[in-house]
């Protein structure tokens, strides 16, 4: 069995240190908003070259007290792309705000800026960017819309914590950016958690009292807030994972690129593909990658497409091979959003995705056997199902759209 994700192996590494960092924090007593938050608020900070960084409950919260702090609310608008977790959408219905969703580019299956410009109307008042799966979005066309139309951006960078955009961290380029430390993270706790950075110190101000139920003092409450303080033990489980991060992420870049080495040579796989100056490609090693990056991803997932992913994922899984889909209905087809009136095909290129995307086995531990096993075992399943299809007289041999 090779799982999608192993967390336990993480653990078992850091054990003695985590252990450790808990036991000191139950041996302080203090609970709530304690040193080990705020030092690695000073860190998280650090880490993406920000001024300012806020610890919150979770990802979900970080989304929704950002465009509190900006003041989005009923009336306004905030474009995103439906091709995320629902949690992205939520925090902007959540406020009375609505959500105006914008097609991805077919190749990141990040929100294409050409879509947020078509998008924008007179009640636009933010772009809430993610860059999905750990992959950048393409930010200097965002932030220039942003500056035309003098719009806030939040971005959503819950599976991309330490990539990087033309050499600038995620999460630096808008009025804030938003992690999330759900354990499967990259960078992930216990249970919830998650953080704010900016370099807006009226928002990360306005942040802190709100996410203390909207008082600067205690018993003194200036507005309505919420309780969304990050633990005090989870940053301090945080802090022990934290230098490691560079490490964990490389090793991630390198099981993708290995991936990507054996999947370039089989016409019904569309590998993950990277920004470079000259447009989307696909860096089947290390060497490539450094020569011509534009951006960092740090694959958060691997994913690819292939014109049969349901069949694919029912034979993986029976070969024991961990995978997942994200996401196999867009938002803008979910029923939460029918009041919207968006109907199929209004965003071919997230539906599309929504079809073909599969991913695979990636996390930190993974060996090179196992990378191969799995890639043998999608090679070999996608000739079962060739085979099969052309018994049947089945066309199946059409790549979904690049």
């Amino acid at each position: 069995m090779i799982p999608l994700c192993d967390l336990k192996q993480q653990y078992q590494a850091l054990k003695p240190r985590i252990d450790a960092a808990m036991q000191d924090v139950a041996a302080a007593a203090s609970y709530i908003l304690g040193p080990n938050v705020t030092e690695l608020e000073r860190e998280i900070a650090a880490y993406c070259n920000t001024e300012r960084a806020v610890g919150v409950a979770s990802g979900t919260d970080a989304l929704g007290l950002s465009l509190r702090a900006l003041n989005v609310g009923p009336g306004d608008e905030v474009i995103t792309t439906p091709f995320t977790f629902v949690a992205t959408s939520e925090a902007i219905g959540i406020l009375g705000a609505t959500p105006v969703f914008a097609d991805i580019d077919p190749d990141t299956l990040n929100i294409d800026p050409q879509w947020i410009d078509m998008a924008i109307t007179p009640r636009t008042k933010a772009i809430l960017p993610v860059h999905i799966y750990g992959q950048p979005c393409d930010m200097d066309p965002i932030m220039r819309l942003a500056e035309k139309y003098k719009l806030h951006v939040v971005e959503d960078c819950a599976q991309s914590i330490g990539a990087r955009y033309r050499d600038r961290a995620t999460g630096s380029f808008g009025d804030a950016g938003c992690f999330s430390f759900f354990p499967s993270k990259n960078l992930g706790c216990f249970g919830d958690g998650g953080m704010i950075v900016s370099n807006n110190e009226k928002l990360s101000e306005r942040v802190e009292v709100l996410r203390r139920h909207g008082g600067r003092v205690k018993y003194h409450h200036d507005e309505l807030g919420l309780n969304s303080r990050l633990d005090e033990l989870q940053a301090a489980i945080l802090r022990v994972k934290l230098p490691h991060l560079p490490e964990w992420e490389s090793l991630r870049r390198r099981h993708a690129y290995h991936y990507n080495s054996i999947f370039i040579e089989m016409p019904e796989v569309i590998c993950p593909r990277e920004l470079s100056p000259e447009g989307p490609f696909v860096p089947t090693d290390q060497k490539k990658a450094d020569g011509g990056r534009m951006v960092q991803c740090v694959y958060h997932q691997y994913t690819i497409r292939v014109p049969y992913r349901d069949q694919l994922c029912r034979l993986l899984k029976d070969a024991g091979i961990g995978n997942a889909v994200y996401y196999p209905v867009p938002l803008h087809l979910q029923k939460v959003h029918s009041c919207r009136g968006y109907r199929p095909g209004c965003f071919p290129c997230a539906e599309e995705a929504s079809e073909h995307c599969i991913s695979l086995p990636i996390f930190p531990e993974l060996t090179e056997t196992q990378v191969e096993t799995v890639a043998t075992t999608v090679r070999e399943s996608i000739a079962a199902i060739n085979r099969q299809s052309r018994s049947q007289g089945v066309d199946l041999s059409e790549r979904p759209a690049a």
